[in-house]
């Protein structure tokens, strides 16, 4: 069984895709073209309207056939709500989504961290790439509920008066709905220095390979080494790979503990190879497995491995990064604005401005995620976007921030933005002229992001 993490995607087979999440949840998928949007009321199945062109529900599974979606269809987004309607999410257990095809390939699995507040989560969406389809895991939550969610998406519903109405925003202020805040994860303290751990001449197999491609070698860390081995030895111990141990310690958690900083960061979770050759032909026969031993970008590695105490299955954790720098993190903020500012050009409206004031307030937020281990536009003690503006001297009258974590690109998060509706709200707002970025690396999810958006 393949499984997911927050971000991660994997290709379905044709056919019929069979979707399950057992529990005291009600399940439902909106069925959207490319601009995110439904097409009609009759593109949200649901408990009150079971079936849709190539989507039916049946109690607990949601059968997708992609083939058969009417025509524009894209994305189908799997979304899960509590069962009954006054129990937040966190209240409840948390939610394993299966993806079963026809043909006997195996089933994926995907368990979001636990979410608190929220009453609705998008758990995942799968989505047209060429002729095939794929499938993502998203574990994104919506505090206001399933009429709140599917007005997003342009269903036209009625609000059946069981979810409580969304606090009240402040004048001028665009924030999209609050997604997973997770609890602080336990303390770690650094583990003293070791030898890079290298099983099996991997380093060896590795550049081996990058100087055939003409890309320059990478070097084993041994504070990435030291994370590595731990995230093995935890897997191996508890006979199941995961990005995150059942504690909330995840492998980011680990890499942060030992002491490297990293701008990009890229994991390979994997089960089953025994030696580091069949872990790179494992890896190298998917283009998207095998991209981290081709990124130019990539000057550091560590690798762990460990055997199941019980299974005698074999469990690799392998770190690929670039270490952090100011000139790097300047790079990637340029990169999220020029993207945004093309999609704002191709909406015919004009480019946002950078504000050093406003890149202050998204940095220290940014931040201030990862140190503090949790992911909301409003901090432990309150604090809001206009806050964190003011205080970083910002002036602007109107102020909007979008946040993201677990993208690795710029590319990535931005694409993710503008496929949220209240995010590319935002982007697209005319009255914003001004845009500040912040992105620190950490914590559970591994990467976190804040644009915040100012208008005069």
């Amino acid at each position: 069984m393949g499984e997911l993490v927050p971000g991660g995607n994997a290709p379905v087979p044709g056919g019929a895709l069979a979707i399950r999440v057992p529990g005291p949840f009600d399940l439902s998928v909106l069925i959207t073209g490319e601009d995110g949007k439904v097409a009609g009321d009759a593109d949200f199945v649901f408990f009150n309207q079971p079936s849709a062109p190539g989507a039916r529900l049946d109690g607990d599974t949601v059968t997708v056939r992609p083939a058969r979606l009417r025509p524009g269809a894209s994305r189908v987004t799997v979304v899960i709500s509590p069962a009954d309607p006054g129990v937040p999410l966190g209240r409840l257990p948390v939610p394993t989504m299966t993806v079963t095809g026809e043909g006997g390939a195996p089933p994926l699995r995907f368990t979001p961290p636990r979410p608190t507040r929220e009453t609705v989560l998008l758990l995942a969406e799968l989505y047209r790439r060429g002729d095939g389809w794929k499938v993502r895991a998203l574990g994104q939550g919506y505090a206001e509920g399933l009429a709140g969610l599917a007005r997003d998406f342009g269903v036209d519903v009625a609000d059946d008066g069981g979810q409580p109405p969304p606090p009240p925003q402040p004048p001028q202020l665009s924030v999209p709905p609050q997604p997973y805040a997770p609890p602080s994860p336990p303390q770690l303290s650094a583990p003293p220095a070791a030898a890079p751990c290298d099983p099996d001449g991997f380093l060896g197999l590795v550049n081996g390979a990058r100087s055939r491609a003409g890309i320059p070698a990478v070097a084993l860390d041994p504070r990435l080494s030291t994370a590595a081995r731990a995230h093995a030895d935890a897997m191996a111990a508890r006979g199941r790979l995961g990005l995150e141990s059942p504690d909330g310690t995840s492998v980011f958690h680990r890499i942060a503990a030992a002491g490297y900083a990293p701008l990009t960061i890229a994991e390979h979770l994997v089960s089953g190879p025994r030696t580091a050759a069949e872990f790179m032909d494992y890896c190298l026969a998917d283009g998207e497995r095998g991209a981290p031993f081709r990124d130019p970008s990539v000057a550091h590695v560590g690798t762990g491995r460990a055997v199941g105490g019980r299974s005698g299955e074999t469990f690799w954790t392998v770190l690929w990064a670039q270490p952090f720098t100011a000139a790097g993190l300047a790079r990637t903020a340029a990169a999220v604005l020029a993207l945004t500012n093309a999609e704002r050009a191709a909406a015919g409206l004009p480019p946002l401005a950078p504000n050093p004031q406003l890149t202050v307030a998204a940095q220290r937020h940014s931040e201030d995620m990862v140190a503090r281990d949790f992911y909301a536009h409003t901090t432990p003690e309150g604090g809001e976007p206009w806050d964190r503006a003011r205080a970083a001297g910002s002036r602007h009258r109107g102020i909007g921030e979008n946040i993201a974590c677990g993208q690795r690109t710029p590319e990535e998060v931005v694409r993710g933005w503008l496929n949220s509706p209240g995010h590319r709200a935002n982007i697209l707002k005319p009255e914003f002229s001004h845009l500040g970025i912040g992105y620190a690396t950490g914590s559970r999810a591994g990467t976190y992001w804040t644009q915040l958006f100012g208008s005069v």
